[in-house]
């Protein structure tokens, strides 16, 4: 059976993919965040996964208000981004697991779940800069299954169906007949929002409790609705939804503990509380 090896949450700004295409790691205003990421790297590199399955939402690529499900799975064996009007370079296209895919959306469905299956789907800053802050040189070397989160238009799924939903998707991965290790990722937040009369409002208590109780009471967020969740991170910091179901699929298989790998919060990126967190799963 396939190996969930852990899980990585960071934030996926896009002025962070200028940042990289510059070289202005160094640069005061970057380096704490990017100096975060090394020892992430370094674990990844020794764990070596083949798969990563990428809870995140998307910003109008591939969904727009027109049409937005609440949860859609990628099937394709290709996945390409393309300019967003970021300045962000476009990179090569993703590689599809697209066995992972269909075990995933055919246990989805049997639990009930209803999600949109795309066997064409484009994935945006959101999908690819978290794989190039933890994979910097060359070409992304692992497969990937993009599992997208509707954080954008009202109704949003409470916190904890998105946490029964990783819990799913990280028990049908456990069952997958494979030899893979697969990392869970998650991409979005912290706490932060990009308009409105709290426009720039970030929560640094909340953030850091919740990265707390990643690793340690990984179903805490789930006592507050979206409503209350909207009002302590702001209405992009909803975004952690996607931490929620990256942890949630640790719970599957064998042994649920995990061990925590590295961690870094940093104020602020774009008006963005970031974070970033890897956990290893104990067997």
């Amino acid at each position: 059976m396939a190996q969930i090896i852990g899980g990585l949450g960071t934030s996926h700004i896009p002025a962070i993919g200028g940042a990289i295409h510059k070289g202005l790691q160094q640069e005061p205003y970057w380096k704490p965040f990017f100096d975060g990421f090394p020892p992430v790297q370094a674990w990844l590199k020794q764990a070596k996964p083949d798969v990563v399955v990428m809870f995140y939402n998307d910003h109008g690529l591939n969904f727009f208000l027109d049409k937005m499900p609440t949860f859609a799975v990628g099937a394709a064996a290709q996945y390409h981004n393309a300019d967003e009007g970021w300045g962000i370079p476009t990179l090569a296209p993703l590689q599809g697991e697209v066995d992972l895919s269909w075990q995933i959306i055919n246990h989805l469905i049997a639990q009930e779940f209803d999600i949109t299956t795309c066997q064409e789907m484009l994935v945006d800053h959101a999908c690819t800069l978290p794989l190039k802050l933890f994979w910097p040189d060359g070409e992304c070397p692992v497969t990937v299954v993009p599992v997208c989160i509707n954080t954008v238009q009202f109704p949003l799924p409470n916190a904890r169906r998105v946490y029964a939903l990783g819990r799913a998707v990280g028990d049908a991965i456990a069952a997958w007949d494979s030899t893979k290790k697969v990392a869970m990722v998650a991409s979005g937040g912290l706490s932060h929002q990009l308009e409105g009369e709290r426009a720039g409002f970030i929560n640094k208590d909340f953030d850091l409790q919740f990265l707390q109780s990643l690793e340690t009471n990984p179903e805490w967020a789930t006592q507050f609705s979206i409503h209350e969740l909207v009002a302590k991170t702001g209405t992009q910091g909803i975004e952690l939804l996607a931490w929620l179901a990256m942890r949630a699929a640790l719970a599957a298989g064998e042994g649920s503990g995990v061990r925590k790998v590295h961690s870094n919060y940093h104020i602020p990126i774009s008006n963005t509380a970031t974070g970033l967190l890897a956990l290893e799963k104990l067997r």
